[in-house]
């Protein structure tokens, strides 16, 4: 056969490699092979995850000295290698280990202020502690690994269905939902040491930390080069990741209208930004998770994911009215005010109180007759 000249041939391994494949030891050959590509660093805590594998004591001590080196590596390169470490299933040990190697500040140095900043009471972790294991928590919920904290009967209350797993692989740009909801999960955070301050009542609060955490995230994944669309939809995750709870009173299943508002306003992330919400809340209770609070969490969200499919469902057949039945009946000039009352007509059908044109037209009349008028007509 073709191969058969070959069979006999010894293989050249001056370094052992061999033994260390056998062994499942990842170990760097010369101290130049993270200086001639410091991308080596992250791709062998990658390797180690992906395989099993464990990095020697030699190589890890030359990586916790090489993390500086990627800096000067560039954006787009680095984006492919966060972005691979990401879609590594069952994360919960790797975060907090490629961060004990310093690879994580190393990698977006707007973490560091993050790490060690106590949060009050009710929270297990440090604010970057906290938000390595937000990560592990969105793989457990995910269906893609364990929580160490949390039994079956936890995951069981979580929404889950084909449909859903669907919307987690899909592609936006190069990465999956599930990889963005994770990067949302890493950076969520970011704008606490900035924003921490404690009240009079001596509570600590991180007030503004989501829309300033928002902006610092848009900066941070332009310099890694992720695409205007991946951008967006961590961006939203990160501005709205408070949000779900606050749909409603404690105890109380949200509004119609404040479901349709969520989902105006988180747009494409809605489904992850309320995934976020849940992780979040994972990894701020950790050991001490209250059964009770957890099950109305899970509750709301499966409410809001059911509401929202029917919501859709609703407005999607037809538009009751046009731009152009607000000008020709109710006399309107062309303007703002024509797209704020549209909205208002599509936020009562969406919420089942208007069905027919009719319904809409009366709508509109009383909307315009009404003194006070909706907020912003």
């Amino acid at each position: 056969g073709l191969n058969s000249p070959f069979t006999d041939v010894p293989v050249i391994d001056p370094t052992g490699g061999l033994g260390d494949l056998g062994q499942g030891v990842i170990r760097a050959v010369s101290e130049m092979a993270f200086k001639s590509d410091p991308l080596r660093l992250l791709r062998a805590v990658r390797l180690a995850a992906e395989l099993g594998f464990v990095i020697d004591a030699q190589t890890e001590a030359l990586i916790k000295n090489s993390g500086h080196l990627i800096a000067g590596v560039a954006g787009e390169r680095s984006r492919e290698e966060l972005a691979r470490l990401l879609a590594v299933p069952n994360s919960e040990p790797l975060w907090p280990y490629l961060d004990r190697l310093g690879l994580i500040t190393a990698l977006i140095p707007e973490l560091a202020p993050a790490k060690g900043v106590a949060q009050p009471r009710e929270h297990t972790w440090d604010v970057l502690s906290h938000s390595l294991r937000t990560i592990a928590a969105v793989d457990f919920l995910l269906r893609q690994g364990s929580w160490q904290y949390a039994s079956q009967e936890v995951l069981n209350l979580v929404p889950w269905s084909p449909e859903l797993a669907q919307h987690f692989g899909q592609r936006v740009s190069g990465s999956t939902r599930r990889t963005l909801t994770k990067l949302a999960a890493l950076l969520h955070d970011i704008a606490k040491p900035q924003t921490k301050m404690v009240d009079q009542s001596g509570r600590t609060r991180f007030l503004g930390h989501a829309g300033e955490g928002a902006t610092i995230t848009v900066s941070i994944l332009k310099r890694l080069r992720f695409s205007g669309q991946e951008i967006r939809l961590v961006e939203t995750m990160v501005r709205h990741h408070l949000r779900p709870p606050q749909m409603s009173q404690q105890g109380e299943l949200p509004s119609q209208r404040a479901i349709y508002r969520y989902f105006r306003d988180s747009g494409q992330a809605g489904t992850e930004t309320l995934f976020l919400s849940l992780a979040d809340h994972l990894a701020t209770r950790g050991p001490n998770l209250d059964l009770a609070n957890w099950r109305e969490h899970a509750e709301l969200v499966a409410y809001v994911i059911s509401q929202h499919s029917r919501q859709e469902e609703r407005v999607a057949p037809a538009k009751l009215v046009s731009g152009h039945d607000l000008v020709s009946i109710f006399g309107l000039s062309p303007g703002p005010k024509i797209g704020q009352i549209l909205e208002a007509v599509g936020e009562a059908q969406a919420s089942a109180e208007i069905t027919t044109r009719q319904q809409a037209l009366a709508y509109i009349a009383n909307l315009l007759k009404s003194s006070t008028g909706e907020p912003g007509l």
